[in-house]
């Protein structure tokens, strides 16, 4: 409490400061005033507003500063937004994990939904494969903290990220770039549109991304790190009159990047296999199939009915195919060797109505979701001399009505009141079993043989409910400076553990319950100066209830094999701040700055995996959640060559955190900054510029993620898995 009191009493102070350097702009403004910040426009409520107006604490990337920062895929955003992890997942090369302000999922497995909602042209993307998506053709990036479930619903109890693609509009335009760079580096991005008539025009894109590995796989010689992706984006808008509009899009990934294993931490029981030499290199003995696949298509409508009133509708269908192997244990010996498949498939449609009147405004709508998640994988494990399968799939049938309204008490004060409700159906399957032999079991490819034991046989459904509502209000303290206080719930439904072992863990085939986030927060936000500094700021506290933990256990003989079950653990408690600021400096030099502080903790920690109830909440901590995260950038722009070039040095800092609910000084990262630094050139006539980037300059080895699995039983597998290294890049664009 004293800690929570002590950031309640800084952030006043730092208000307060804030509000007197407003009022005094009035009467003693900058001698020499550079350039003013230009006002943001988001639809963090599902419609444009400025983002000033917007009672949400919201991180807006536009496409400027993206590409002056060098960002290259939408995990920059972890460097740039404050109580922000958004990173590739462990063991795979385009799989996304998020978490924010504590609260996320990074288990990928099918029946584990994310904690955080992603959303590419307000289409929600249900499952993580493939969704560590790249930065092209793109208007900005939206990332919305805390809970978003009256407007976004489902799985946004964290918040939600909004990829927001360019538009075509009525001109044409073409765009071509080239990369180059380290460990052959080559990638190439073209992307246009043009009107085919007065009223129909058609655009898209193609990427293709190739680089060799970082490491090296040491026992195959195969590539590791490397990557090899290609990508498209086809889009076409109709607009029959002025009032209506159409557009339908595609966009598919690909990605056939070698597997990524990770890189052993500690010395194995078996084989006397000690860590590679470079955090990037594996031993790992696996092979077999790495693909993934995913796709989708959308068509929107928008009729502006009048003034007051305006109709759209989202139809999309999305789905996606993974081949995967990872070796747990990075050793040729097939100690914990686990391939597997993935498959999704979802349609969604989404109804709107969004209104305008003289003092209110707001939106209205209904959603479904019709999605099914399946898979299978095998754990192989050497030492016991079985194959474990596993396999199963969840059907959610889902729906929900939602509204948001805000209506202009005075012309200082805003209040806005939502909620939504939501039903999701689900029908889980969860099927494991025991095979004879180290090899894969006949479902995955291997030589076919009897089952020797079924461990876990089972359907179920289940119907989750809930109500989320939201409140704000808002004032105008002047006319750039607005302060508001929120209160959000979010919400996730329960389900079913697709790991579970019904033989070790009875319990399993009850399911897990749904999660639950409310949050109270206050913030301040505006301009200062005339607009010279732009800055949003906020302090939040959180209650989260009955939060979904995954824990495990290995057996020991004679029993044999390894579970895990799903507990709703209890409750915990999350608060910190988050401070977000550009500035002019002068005509020539721009300042970004970022900062959030997160305490999070166990209040409450019970868990079943013993088969009793036990706390343990004084031995668990929040993973992916370091308590101080920062990032600093400053842009030097000037006319140089007949053109002008921006120079951008950035640091980005993340303080010590941990990788699993349970502490691992052998996996655990501490504190490391990262120092990036881009200088890009545009001709005066904007057709042509040269970017040159460097990035983690400091080489610095940093752990994004890992796998804990000590002892003999499988061969003390503790592997880790790294961000890049130190690399630079060149990069040709021309436009027209």
């Amino acid at each position: 409490m004293k800690t929570l009191a002590r950031t309640a009493l800084l952030a006043g102070a730092a208000w307060g400061a804030l509000s007197a350097a407003a009022y005094a702009q009035d009467v003693a403004p900058p001698a020499n005033e550079p350039t003013a910040v230009g006002e943001v426009v988001v639809t963090a409520r599902r419609r444009e507003e400025v983002l000033q107006d917007v009672p949400i604490a919201v991180t807006a990337l536009g496409e400027e500063r993206l590409e002056n920062t060098g960002a290259t895929d939408i995990t920059a955003l972890q460097q740039q937004t404050p109580n922000a992890t958004v990173q590739i997942a462990r063991g795979s090369n385009s799989t996304l994990i998020s978490f924010i302000r504590g609260v996320g999922q990074q288990d990928p497995l099918w029946g584990f939904e994310p904690g955080v909602g992603l959303y590419i042209d307000d289409v929600y993307v249900a499952r993580p494969q493939g969704a560590v998506l790249d930065i092209f053709d793109i208007s900005r990036i939206e990332v919305l903290r805390g809970p978003q479930g009256t407007l976004y619903g489902r799985n946004t109890i964290g918040g939600a990220i909004k990829y927001v693609t360019d538009r075509i509009g009525q001109t044409p335009e073409f765009e071509a770039q080239a990369t180059f760079g380290s460990y052959r580096q080559a990638d190439l991005v073209v992307s246009g549109g043009a009107p085919i008539s007065d009223t129909w025009s058609v655009g898209g894109a193609f990427a293709r991304y190739t680089r060799d590995g970082f490491g090296q796989n040491l026992n195959t010689g195969e590539e590791h790190y490397n990557r090899d992706v290609t990508a498209w984006r086809l889009s076409t808008e109709w607009t029959p009159t002025s009032n209506l509009l159409f557009r339908a899009a595609f966009d598919r990934v690909e990605d056939n990047s070698a597997p990524r294993h990770g890189h052993r931490e500690v010395n194995s029981t078996t084989g006397g296999y000690t860590p590679p030499p470079s955090v990037y290199d594996t031993y790992a003995g696996i092979t077999g199939e790495q693909r993934v696949v995913t796709e989708g298509y959308s068509l929107t409508g928008e009729w502006n009915v009048n003034d007051m009133l305006t109709l759209k509708s989202i139809t999309a269908v999305r789905r996606g195919d993974t081949a995967t192997v990872i070796d747990f244990d990075n050793t040729p010996l097939p100690s914990l060797d686990v391939p597997a498949i993935y498959a999704d498939n979802q349609f969604t449609q989404e109804f709107q109505a969004l209104f305008t009147g003289d003092r209110w405004s707001g939106v209205a709508g209904i959603f479904y979701l019709d999605s099914t998640a399946a898979g299978a994988f095998d754990t192989i494990a050497g030492n016991l001399g079985v194959a474990i399968a596993a396999s199963g799939q969840v059907d959610t049938e889902s729906w929900s009505v939602f509204g948001d309204f805000t209506y202009e008490v005075t012309d200082r004060l805003d209040v806005s009141i939502g909620g939504r409700y939501t039903s999701d159906d689900k029908t889980g399957t969860v099927f494991r079993a025991f095979y004879l032999g180290a090899v894969p079991t006949p479902g995955l490819g291997g030589p076919a043989r009897p089952i020797l034991q079924t461990r876990t046989n089972y359907t179920a459904s289940e119907t989750f409910e809930r109500f989320t509502p939201r409140l704000s209000i808002s004032y105008d303290l002047t006319e750039d400076l607005t302060g508001y206080f929120s209160y959000a719930e979010g919400f996730k439904s329960g389900g079913w553990d697709m790991r579970g072992d019904a033989f070790l863990t009875p319990q399993t085939v009850n399911g897990y319950d749904p999660e639950t986030v409310d949050t109270y927060e206050l913030g301040l936000k505006g301009d200062l100066f005339g607009g010279v500094v732009s800055f949003s700021s906020a302090v939040f506290y959180s209650a989260y209830e009955d939060q979904q933990i995954t824990s495990q256990a290995v057996a020991t003989p004679p029993a044999t094999g390894v579970a895990s079950i799903v507990d709703n653990i209890g409750q915990s408690t999350i608060y910190g701040a988050e401070f977000e600021a550009t500035a002019f400096l002068t005509d020539n030099l721009t300042a970004l700055f970022s900062y959030g502080y997160l305490h999070a903790e166990f209040d409450e920690f019970i868990t079943f995996i013993t088969g009793s109830p036990v706390d343990i909440s004084d031995t668990r901590v929040f993973q992916n959640s370091p308590e101080h995260s920062a990032f600093f950038a400053v842009t030097w722009s000037d006319e140089l060559w007949g053109g002008d070039i921006a120079i951008t040095p950035s640091v980005s800092y993340r303080s010590d955190f941990y990788m699993f609910e349970a502490a691992n000084p052998q996996l655990d990262q501490e504190a490391y900054a990262l120092v990036d630094l881009a200088a890009i050139w545009n001709s005066g006539d904007g057709h042509y510029s040269v970017g040159l980037f460097g990035r983690n300059l400091t080489d610095e080895e940093y752990r994004v993620g890992g796998y804990s699995f000590p002892g003999a039983t499988f061969n003390n597998s503790i592997s880790a898995f790294y961000g890049p290294p130190r690399t630079f890049s060149v990069q040709l664009t021309a436009r027209y």
